[in-house]
Parts: C-alpha cells; sequence; structure tokens
C-alpha cells in the first residue's frame, strides 16, 4: 500500500470506527428503527468506499508488479478471487455482454 493509500483508508476508518461506535449507542437506546437503519446502510456505504481506496491502490501497485514481473496468473487469480467474494455488480446478470473475438 503506498503511503497515500494507507492515509486515506485509515481516515476512513477512523470515520466508520465513530460511525459504528454511534450505532452500538442507537440500538443500546432503542432508538427509531430508521434512524438505526440509515447509520447502518451509511456505514455499509463507508466501507465500500474504503475497499475502492484499497483495490485502486492494489491495482496501481501490486498488480501491475505482478503483470511485469511475469506473474500474470497470480494476478489474473488475485482478482477473480475479490470479483467472486465482492458478486456481480448489480444489474450485470441481466446484462448481455457478447464474447470475445465474435
Amino acid at each position: 500500500m503506498t503511503p497515500e493509500t494507507r492515509k486515506q483508508a485509515l481516515r476512513r476508518m477512523r470515520i466508520i470506527s465513530g460511525q459504528l461506535q454511534a450505532l452500538e449507542k442507537q440500538i443500546e437506546e432503542d432508538r427509531y428503527c430508521m434512524d438505526v437503519l440509515d447509520l447502518s446502510l451509511s456505514i455499509q456505504k463507508a466501507l465500500r468506499s474504503l475497499d475502492g481506496v484499497v483495490i485502486e491502490g492494489h491495482l496501481r501497485t501490486h498488480v501491475v508488479e505482478q503483470m511485469n514481473g511475469g506473474e500474470v496468473e497470480r494476478a489474473v487469480s488475485e482478482l477473480l478471487r475479490l470479483y467472486r467474494v465482492q458478486g456481480p455488480v448489480e444489474g450485470e446478470a441481466t446484462q448481455h455482454h457478447p464474447p470475445h473475438g465474435g
């Protein structure tokens, strides 16, 4: 991870940490369900944003190094693993993409 990526990731983590503490407090105080859900969804969005920062950093550093170093299969394997964990992008399953080369 580059120093800039690390800085961005840590900043986002601190925000998320504060949001998690606030969410726990809302639940302890039996706050209105929609308020709890709003904050929970906000946290999930913040986590996806953190993922995006880390993924971009990985692509710009490690994946480039792997490709340039002849470790193409490793790079592809890691990206496929990430895709499988993340799942397809919403709406992707309904879109038709023609096969390559034809």
